[in-house]
């Protein structure tokens, strides 16, 4: 079984020893914050990120990158415990549920099948009939949205058309990939079990979209490698097994999609969460600040590779100054205990390797109380401080003065990111070298009624890309609009005009 899924005993022993040991816990020194680790960008700068951005999405370098595995099960789990338990728990929660149903873009689907199971809505409504209307939504005796990925659910309505979220993604594609022959280009990474489905739909949409806009999508799938996945043990770290006696793996988190992330064939490769998207409506801001990040990466690699061409060359102790500046103003790097007293190759040594790296740049919001990751100081082994995206998993919040850190952040990671996986050279880093192994997270999850531990990768925004040079820049608000539950789907910049 372990040959079969790509891996080694060696590779599966070692995931236990990490187990045993445990989440290593970031040293978070302080929040990143606006003038302190993360930028604010005049009208001007934001003028010349966009300028930039068109002319590299004119030779066809941009590529979206949707992360798309997640299953759409959690956005429904208070329907699905109603369903379980036989209906609502109070009369007023059913008439709400009743009510709001009619605001979802989904809606109509859902009468459609009804009618063709000889059923009608408004009649189910008065006769209390809750439950059939939810199997009708939940389970394939309808719509089965328990079971598809999220990439599959109807998010938004325009009048009698209701597009997918997959198809939200493949319209801002249009909007901020399309290149001067017309092509966009698109990567989508799915869950094994729902690849066909979602190959399916692009065959079924694709077209139109294309014949609407006119352009041709460049639509790539691909699944997260078995390879990828992680062994699970009990609370003793005994390697956990199933009723027929094999070892139970489970995915290893986003983490696993840096192999996907490197097999593209993007340049400039703009990353987002399949749940944060909005209506037409409000898709001229979103596009508006994701050219700004795009525009931004595109400028700095280009002032990265011209200092590594200087400090490449004979007389490159000139540069060595100008170079420190730029590693600080740009990245925020501070150099390792002992710098100073380098010689002059030594020096640039160490600038050369770390300028030499995959660039991302962040978008960070301002923090309003939504669960997940910032951005923050984080104390390096070496003495240095670099910037990271730190998860709450990471860090030890028993201690006082690190819980207090965390709870002083000012900005969130909505995962709107601009990656630039090439060198001066254009040919692709190996990204593995920049990942931080001791980034990885433990997790206790009940699975048959035990307590089990999975192993989670270093994530693909925090300690896969933590040796990556970054940047961090201030977005609106307004650019994060996720969906982590259906009722999501009703506020206000979801909705029609």
């Amino acid at each position: 079984m372990i040959e079969a899924m790509g891996m080694t005993k060696d590779t599966v022993l070692e995931q236990i020893s990490l187990l045993q040991v445990g989440t290593i816990p970031v040293r978070l020194n302080r929040p990143c914050t606006v003038n302190d680790g993360i930028k604010v960008l005049t009208e001007k700068e934001q003028e010349e990120c966009i300028r930039a951005y068109d002319e590299a999405g004119r030779p066809g370098r941009v590529m979206k990158f949707v992360p798309a595995s997640g299953a759409a099960s959690r956005m429904f789990q208070d329907w699905c415990l109603a369903f379980q338990e036989g209906g609502f728990r109070s009369r007023k929660k059913a008439v709400e549920f009743a009510e709001d149903l009619k605001k979802f873009a989904f809606f109509k689907d859902l009468q459609s099948l009804l009618h063709k199971n000889g059923l009608d809505f408004d009649r189910l409504v008065e006769e209390g009939r809750y439950v059939e209307i939810l199997a009708h939504i939940l389970t394939d005796k309808g719509l089965n949205y328990a079971s598809l990925p999220k990439a599959l659910l109807k998010f938004h309505a325009y009048g009698d058309e209701s597009r997918t979220v997959l198809e939200e993604h493949i319209v801002e594609a249009v909007l901020y990939t399309r290149d001067s022959h017309d092509n966009c280009r698109m990567h989508v990474t799915v869950s094994p079990e729902h690849e066909g489905l979602v190959r399916a739909h692009l065959s079924g949409v694709l077209p139109a979209y294309e014949a609407r806009y006119g352009v041709r999508l460049m639509v790539e799938v691909s699944v997260q490698q078995a390879s990828t996945n992680t062994i699970t043990v009990d609370l003793d770290n005994r390697p956990v097994r199933d009723r027929k006696g094999n070892l139970v793996f489970r995915p290893g988190g986003h983490g696993a999609l840096l192999h996907n992330l490197y097999a593209t064939d993007g340049d400039v490769i703009m990353i987002k969460n399949i749940d944060n998207v909005v209506p037409d409506r409000l898709k001229e801001e979103m596009v508006h600040h994701k050219k700004i990040l795009g525009g931004y990466l595109v400028s700095t690699q280009k002032k990265t590779f011209q200092y590594i061409e200087a400090l490449s060359v004979a007389g490159a102790g000139r540069v060595i100054a100008s170079a420190e500046r730029f590693l600080s103003d740009t990245f925020h790097a501070s150099p390792p205990a002992g710098y100073s007293v380098r010689t002059e190759r030594g020096k640039i040594d160490y600038l050369l390797g770390r300028l030499n790296r995959p660039v991302r740049v962040c978008g960070m919001v301002r923090n309003e109380g939504e669960p997940g990751g910032g951005p923050f100081w984080v104390d390096e082994e070496n003495g240095s401080q670099t910037i990271q995206i730190v998860e709450q998993a990471q860090v030890n919040t028993d201690s006082e003065e690190q819980r207090s850190i965390w709870q002083s952040s000012t900005h969130f990671n909505p995962v709107d990111i601009a990656c630039g996986i090439g060198d001066h050279r254009t040919r692709k880093f190996d990204l593995k070298r920049f990942v931080d192994e001791k980034a990885y997270i433990i997790s206790r999850k009940m699975q048959n009624g035990i307590e089990i531990k999975t192993l989670e990768l270093p994530g693909l925004w925090n300690g896969s890309m933590a040796r990556w040079n970054t940047v961090f820049i201030e977005v609106p608000v307004e650019t994060f609009n996720p969906v982590k539950t259906v009722y999501d789907l009703l506020r206000k910049q979801h909705g029609p005009s």
